[in-house]
């Protein structure tokens, strides 16, 4: 990603997306693992962090039908985010670090920083060369822009992978279509970043051709201040971090009640488990998520790189390893308590990452296990 403009080709658009698909992908362990954490599981917090992961998913596979539009193959089956880490795939949001937790205030904080826009970032954050997903992909739109001539000849030519989804609504890219492929896939990517960012420098929401929704930033705003977003009736003369609260000021939203999951450390939990008295059980659980997991990423890839005649049914075996990781989860993993006893070792144990797993993690109650998402076809930890 820090070809000079000048040098980004084709070539590079096409490697550009490939890191696009990486970015979406990494969005949704993060989500998943906080929303997984709440305990009823049909109240506004679950049903909002639902929502955005619903549409990372789309927005994953939009970029994947556009990597294939100009002859690329979507890689998924290999992708690993290795949580905990620093910033996200592509060289974007550089600062954040990102760990696998529950539901929390400092979590919420991250999802923000993920899907913000650069007028609610500080100085320093806006200085990276990809502070925001939304920048990460205009760098995408110019070079598509500047190679006009051949992406429309990559799309006319096609390549090996397959457009999935189009019957579910998801954004496809057909050769035979009279739209001029270039607005098309810019047409794509504004979708992508408005439902994410808010459709311009001035606005949280998604525009009105999602109704207005709230953008991705603005729903995890909602559970962070606790409040329904409402516009202000007399909106501030700028959009920035001091003075975006003014838009939640609608009805309240009850925090909810919280499963005390221990963020996860760089070994997925390995160090704890040679301590647990009852590891066989927790690994066995553990295992079992991050196979399903790993089936759920093959499958995926198997949709957009196997023959077309299995694209669909391969998409219907990734949503059921969906399902089957969030009863994994909810309804096995998180029902292992870590013993106090380990929990009181954690400085020892993990020296380096103490402080951010107490950060993430309520150390003086009870505290479980989480999922880890290990990707096995990745080669796992």
């Amino acid at each position: 990603m820090t070809t000079p403009r000048e040098l980004r080709d084709i070539n590079w658009i096409r490697g550009a997306l490939q890191a696009a698909v990486a970015l979406e992908h990494s969005t949704m362990p993060l989500y998943s693992a906080a929303m997984y954490s709440l305990e009823v599981q049909n109240y506004p917090s679950y049903n909002t962090i639902r929502s955005v992961l619903m549409e990372e998913m789309l927005h994953m596979a939009a970029v994947c039908n556009m990597l294939a539009a100009l002859g690329g193959s979507p890689r998924i089956r290999g992708l690993d985010p290795g949580f905990p880490s620093t910033g996200l795939p592509g060289n974007v949001a550089p600062d954040l670090r990102a760990v696998l937790a529950r539901l929390s205030q400092r979590q919420l904080d991250n999802f923000m920083r993920i899907e913000a826009q650069p007028a609610l970032l500080t100085r320093d954050q806006r200085a990276a060369t990809y502070p925001t997903i939304g920048e990460f992909y205009q760098a995408i739109k110019d070079a598509i822009t500047g190679n006009a001539a051949a992406v429309r000849r990559a799309v006319r030519d096609g390549g090996p992978a397959n457009q999935v989804g189009g019957n579910l609504g998801y954004q496809t890219i057909q050769p035979g279509s009279r739209e001029d492929p270039v607005e098309r896939l810019l047409k794509i990517i504004e979708m992508i970043t408005d439902q994410g960012e808010g459709e311009s420098a001035a606005s949280i929401e998604a525009g009105a051709e999602f109704q207005n929704e709230g953008s991705h930033y603005a729903r995890f705003a909602e559970l962070r201040y606790g409040r329904r977003y409402l516009a202000p009736a007399a909106p501030p003369a700028e959009l920035s971090r001091d003075t975006v609260a003014a838009y939640f000021r609608g009805d309240d939203i009850a925090w909810p009640v919280v499963i005390n999951t221990l963020a996860v450390p760089a070994d997925g939990y390995a160090a704890i488990l040679a301590l647990d008295p009852d590891a066989s059980s927790v690994r066995k659980e553990l295992e079992a998520f991050d196979s399903a997991y790993t089936a759920m990423m093959v499958a995926l890839d198997h949709a957009w790189n196997g023959p077309e005649r299995t694209s669909w049914p391969s998409l219907g075996e990734a949503v059921i390893q969906m399902n089957e990781m969030r009863v994994l989860s909810c309804f096995n993993i998180m029902r292992h308590r870590v013993p106090a006893d380990v929990v009181a070792r954690l400085p020892e144990l993990y020296p380096a990452e103490h402080r951010t797993l107490a950060a993430y993690t309520d150390l003086k109650s009870p505290v479980f296990y989480g999922p880890r998402f290990v990707n096995n076809a990745a080669g796992g930890r």
